[in-house]
Order: C-alpha cells, then structure tokens, then sequence
C-alpha cells in the first residue's frame, strides 16, 4: 500500500466516522451516546491527519551524484567492491525492493471505511439476543406503590423486578406496557420481548427479555408496545415467578432513540 493510499484511508476512516456521529445517529447502533464527543473528535483528527499528508506529501529527494551522471561505485576498473565474485551482495541486504509499504492485507482496512459512509452494519437485534443469557436484575430492597396510571409503562428490568422480588405482589392483575423488540423463543414457537442494553459499547452488550403468551410471534426484530397483565407461572414475588406477560394488545412502534438502554421510549423527534 503506496503512501498516497495510505493518506486516502485516513481521509476516508475520518469523514466516516463524522458521518455517522455528527449528522445522523447511527452512532448509537454501536456505542452509548455518551461517547459522541470522543467519535466526532476522532473522526476531526483522523481527517486533519489525512489531508495534512496529502499536502506536505513530496517527491523523493534525488541523488545529486545520479543527477550528474557520476557512479562512484567501483574501482577504477568498474568493479563493485561491495559484491563477491558472482555479483552477490556479502552484506545480505535485497537491493531493488520497496519493503517501506503496509501489507496486502492492510486493504481490508479500506472496508469496514467505507461502510461507514456508505452502508453502516446493521444494528444488534434478535439474532443476538437469541443467542444470549438475560441480564442478571439487582436485587431492590424496597419498592414505592405503583401509580393508578393504567396500562402502566414499565421498563422490562423494571417488570422483572416487581414480579420477582416485590413481595407486596402489586404487580398483580395490573396491566402494563411493555416495549421492546421481537426476538423468537425457539421451536415451540414462542417469542420474547426484548431490550439489548450497551454498558459502553456493543461488545459488552446483554439482554433483557420477557416471555410473551397468548400471541403468534410477530417477524423478528420488529418493536413492538405490549399491554398486558403477569402471565401466572411461578409465585408472585419470588424468583421462582417467570418474567412473562398475557398479551391483550400489540402495536408496532418505531425502534426508540434511546433503544440501547432499558429505559421508557424516547420516540424519534
């Protein structure tokens, strides 16, 4: 990879990243949103860097001695004393290659680049929340009375929760929204509910899920509002109790903004 190629790739790796975190938010596919700040900065110095290569960039200095057309390699009878007998260097040095360069497999580089301007990768959904275990919930001591507000909008870890841990048992008979996105329980044809929540980034993604009956699983990574009431399995208030709803109305929303976290819905503006 020639130096000109090189500079391109910073170019290109900058005005990508400035793309998806300054003017859109595609951004937060991947990472929280907190790291904003640290993308744009990155994408700006990466460019700068780019575009300071492509204009300090010179030509080679050029032997004055090859200008001149003198060669003072040799005696005065046209040997070269620095090679032996059969013209072989004892120095062991490879003359007439170039091995300043990146290697081959440095172009790869160029595509995770230009994704980013022209076709960002596909944000985590159900494939990976299948394959995942759900997020361990933290232990709540205490819990305040539920509002009157019904259906009641619960976060998925809050549902968890109540149905777990609060042995007041509040949650029972209650009707409650739910919004997540459809990941498929298996073959018995089941689905759940699901939130994926960042801690920084997509690597270190985990999964809140809660078991959804009396509906036929809608398409996979579909979002969807669910209202329902404790689907009875277990006992109320302990963890033998399943996270799980009976479904009395489903409607497709648009994916929030805040989609990465287990927080109420932020819509998009």
């Amino acid at each position: 990879m020639k130096r000109p190629v090189q500079t391109l790739l910073l170019a290109l790796t900058g005005a990508g990243l400035l793309q998806t975190a300054l003017f859109t938010d595609i951004y937060l596919r991947y990472v929280k949103a907190g790291l904003r700040p640290l993308l744009i900065a990155s994408g700006v110095v990466l460019l700068l860097l780019g575009l300071a290569a492509a204009v300090t960039r010179r030509p080679a200095p050029e032997d004055p001695e090859d200008a001149h057309g003198h060669d003072h390699v040799g005696d005065a009878h046209g040997h070269d004393p620095v090679r032996d007998a059969h013209g072989h260097d004892p120095s062991g040095h490879a003359h007439g290659h170039d091995h300043s360069g990146a290697p081959r497999i440095a172009w790869l580089l160029f595509l995770p680049a230009l994704s980013l301007l022209l076709h960002a990768p596909p944000a985590l959904g159900a494939y990976t929340a299948a394959r995942s275990n759900n997020k361990p919930v933290a232990v709540q001591k205490g819990f305040a009375p539920l509002p009157a507000t019904s259906p009641l909008p619960l976060t998925l870890t809050d549902f968890t929760k109540r149905v777990q841990q609060d042995r007041s048992r509040a949650i029972k008979n209650r009707a409650v929204r739910l919004t997540g996105f459809v990941t498929p329980a298996g073959e018995d044809g089941g689905w759940y509910l699901t939130r994926i929540i960042f801690s920084c980034c997509a690597a270190d993604s985990q999964t809140v899920k809660v078991r959804v009956y009396g509906s036929e699983a809608p398409p996979a990574d579909t979002w969807l509002a669910v209202t329902g009431t404790w689907h009875p399995r277990g006992t109320l208030g302990t963890r033998t109790a399943e996270a799980a709803l009976d479904v009395r109305d489903a409607r497709p929303v648009a994916p929030p903004v805040n989609a990465y976290t287990d927080d109420l819905p932020l819509t998009p503006s």
